[in-house]
């Protein structure tokens, strides 16, 4: 299966809306804050090189090592056959605006955001049983990242925070998960987060 994926004139608009949005420093784990060389010499936040190729949905075709590979034991939602994924984040967003790359299908990636950049008080909370399969004893020991549906004009594009998708950098298992947490909706609009102070909306 394929997904349907933004444009990259779509992409390049939500880069735009983000540079509007309120940035945080935000002290959660970051498992893109690594170097990789995407094609043509670009060097972005991640540094993927070693033995093996793989044609991505957005950056061509690039190398990357088993060490890079990122193992969801029950799939994605309504993809649960995929279980291996590349994280890759998109050149100029700051390390923001991501792509959660399937091996199996090269035409399957999802466009990912990192959460804290946008809404620093998010506060993803696991089930017990959630952090004994990820093989943490807290929340906080994670990475997390939230789905974007990019639409155009951009203020429409959506982020699900109800359903993260959760990484342990340290074992690369990672999974997509349902929070309880009933603030998290799964639409919430680019346009609801308010920009820093003195600036507009996105």
């Amino acid at each position: 299966m394929t997904a349907k994926g933004p444009s990259s004139g779509v992409l390049r608009d939500i880069k735009q809306a983000l540079r509007t949005c309120a940035i945080s420093q935000s002290l959660r784990r970051c498992w893109h804050r690594k170097k990789i060389l995407l094609p043509g010499g670009e060097e972005n936040l991640l540094n993927l090189g070693g033995n093996m190729r793989l044609k991505t949905k957005y950056f061509g075709e690039i190398e990357y090592e088993a060490t890079d590979v990122l193992h969801f034991a029950k799939g994605i939602f309504a993809f649960e056959e995929e279980k291996r994924f590349l994280l890759l984040p998109f050149a100029g967003s700051d390390g923001t605006l991501l792509c959660l790359q399937s091996l199996a299908t090269p035409g399957l990636a999802f466009v990912l955001m990192n959460p804290f950049s946008l809404w620093a008080t998010y506060a993803p909370e696991l089930t017990a049983d959630e952090l004994a399969e990820l093989g943490v004893d807290d929340s906080h020991q994670l990475c997390y990242y939230v789905m974007c549906v990019v639409k155009s004009p951009v203020a429409n594009s959506t982020l699900n925070l109800k359903c993260p998708v959760v990484i342990n950098d340290e074992t690369l298992q990672a999974m997509q998960v349902i929070l309880e947490n009933d603030d998290y909706g799964m639409r919430h609009l680019l346009s609801e987060f308010a920009a820093a102070e003195g600036a507009e909306k996105c």
